[in-house]
């Protein structure tokens, strides 16, 4: 299916949000998740389902200062 990750079209084969980040191989890293503008939090991420032309944006914190 078709979808927006991070402003950028692509094309995955996961159907839960969970299954997305492995796709792409985030790993276990801290970062936060939304799908279409809706803060999703960690334990929910495998009963997030996605469908065609949803937006998710993937976040990972930034230290420094």
């Amino acid at each position: 299916m078709k979808i927006r990750v991070n402003g950028e079209m692509r094309e995955v084969a996961a159907v839960t949000l969970e299954a997305l980040l492995a796709e792409l191989d985030y790993g276990e890293g801290p970062y936060a998740t939304a799908l279409n503008q809706q803060f999703v939090r960690k334990g929910a991420r495998a009963e997030t389902r996605l469908k065609e032309g949803d937006s998710i944006e993937i976040v990972a914190p930034k230290q420094g200062g």
